[in-house]
């Protein structure tokens, strides 16, 4: 039965203080998670040696760190919706601090997984922000919005790489989590002190059955993506691993389509407007992360290779920065853009645009002024797609499900960069040549993979266009004096 219309309450005030720093703290918090992600790539060389663990497990802190966040992704976002998105976004910046703590506080290899699994759990921040932003916004201010909170993903990762390296050479690595432990404390002062928390709520029990299910699903799925590479594509556990993926995950499907209350509503992700969203999603999501697995890796090759630039990686992530910049500034073209023609319209021009920046790649790879345009370029388009994903998703789902449905979403585009990285490594290891004795991709398998990365960005563009159009004027949020509501969406969604 649907639940009784809530009473309206008042519209917040708007004026104060505390509400015109509430879409700057909550940027704030996104920048800092995508800044999480990529604290540690400076660090990966020199933690063999600095914990005396071997490499490949090395390589299980950024591994684990990607499991944890596409697992309690969609599960925090659930959990927002039910009990509270401030609530649970502070769960998850209070988890990304403790993990900062524990990696600073440590050398043990054990420890510092631990940690960056609980790092992982920030992902979460920019679904549940949006959410918070549709709940507490008017429709006027609410795309500008939530295009900068997408554009954070970027913005955060092009700063975060100079910004450790810099902290790295010049200190112990140590000091670079006590630093990322500082700037978390504070977002959760930050949010505690300017960020509302939202009335709108779904009324149920929380599918523990499905969490559980989604997270074994994921985990094997994603497990054998990552490491099938190092593994072997044909071994006997990658092959166990997706085999169980796929056991897992028809049966949690089947769970879902039976739940009162399930942890995704797969009726509603079956819609066209929704699921051809997470389609392009995913899409997008692989290329776009082509770009910074590559270039990172180009201009660090050694100019003996032919094409290798030779830089640091203090200096790489200076050749990024101006990708983190573009988008900062283009947030707010991107939300133009997708008022006047739609977001679908947005979301296919900038997977054409993505595309259109592998094609400068492809054209000149040895000059680092083109390096830099063509990422650029492809960080343009990313600005574009990435604003304009929630933005369809807030308009095709009620209020009540916002956080879990791009919780889903931001999900599908974990699962691309996971695809995407695990590609684009596919194809350096099969076009290597021998410099100076060591084994080096040929410059023919980076223009390999930025063709790939071209052909799904372009995948993506068409899958965007076959959206259906944009639909009435979204519900809005019922705002209620009570703890819990429920959005007239929802009741009818229930009905």
């Amino acid at each position: 039965m649907a639940s009784p219309a809530p009473t309206p309450r008042p519209p917040r005030d708007t004026t104060g203080l505390r509400a015109r720093l509430t879409i700057p703290v909550l940027a704030y918090c996104g920048i800092l998670m995508a800044v999480m992600q990529t604290v540690v790539v400076p660090l990966l060389p020199d933690l063999p040696r600095l914990t005396g663990a071997s490499a490949s497990t090395v390589s299980w802190m950024v591994t684990a760190s990607l499991l944890a966040g596409a697992v309690l992704t969609p599960v925090l976002g659930r959990a927002g919706d039910m009990y509270g998105k401030r609530r649970v976004l502070l769960l998850s910046l209070a988890l990304m601090t403790a993990g900062s703590v524990i990696c600073a506080l440590t050398a043990d290899i054990a420890l510092l997984i631990t940690a960056r699994a609980l790092q992982g759990a920030a992902v979460s921040v920019v679904p549940l922000s949006i959410s918070i932003l549709r709940d507490e916004l008017p429709p006027g201010r609410r795309n500008g919005a939530v295009a900068l909170m997408s554009s954070t993903v970027g913005i955060g990762a092009a700063l975060g790489l100079p910004a450790a390296a810099l902290i790295i050479q010049y200190a112990n690595w140590h000091a670079m989590f006590w630093v990322t432990a500082g700037l978390g404390t504070t977002g959760v002062l930050l949010i505690r002190w300017a960020v509302p928390e939202s009335p709108v709520r779904e009324s149920g029990r929380f599918d523990v059955t499905g969490a559980l299910g989604l997270a074994a699903g994921l985990v094997c799925l994603l497990l054998a993506v990552s490491q099938g590479g190092e593994w072997g594509w044909g071994s006997a556990p990658i092959l166990g691993l997706f085999a169980g993926a796929a056991l897992v995950l028809a049966l949690w499907w089947r769970h879902q389509l039976r739940a009162q209350r399930p942890l995704v509503n797969l009726r509603l992700v079956s819609r066209p407007r929704v699921g051809l969203s997470h389609v392009a999603a995913l899409l997008t999501g692989f290329a776009f992360y082509a770009n910074t697995l590559v270039t990172a890796q180009l201009v660090q090759a050694p100019e003996a290779s032919g094409y290798g630039l030779g830089l640091s990686i203090v200096q790489t992530g200076l050749v990024l920065l101006p990708s983190g910049v573009v988008m900062l500034l283009l947030s707010p073209v991107s939300a133009r853009i997708s008022a006047a023609r739609g977001p679908r319209i947005t979301l296919a021009l900038g997977a054409a645009v993505i595309a259109a920046g592998y094609g400068v790649r492809i054209a000149d790879s040895r000059s680092l002024v083109m390096i830099m345009v063509g990422a650029t370029v492809v960080s343009v388009g990313t600005t574009l797609a990435y604003s304009a994903l929630p933005a369809l998703i807030l308009r095709a789902v009620p209020a009540t499900q916002t956080a879990s449905a791009n919780g889903v979403n931001v999900l599908m585009r974990t699962v691309g960069q996971a695809v995407s990285s695990a590609a684009v490594a596919a194809v350096l290891v099969h076009h290597t040549s021998l410099v100076d004795g060591l084994p080096l991709p040929t410059l023919h398998g980076y223009l390999v993979a930025f063709s790939v990365a071209a052909a799904v960005a372009l995948a993506g563009s068409a899958v965007a266009l076959l959206i259906p159009g944009d639909p009435a004027p979204e519900n809005e949020p019922v705002r209620t004096e009570g703890a819990r509501s429920v959005a007239d969406g929802t009741a009818k969604e229930d009905a």
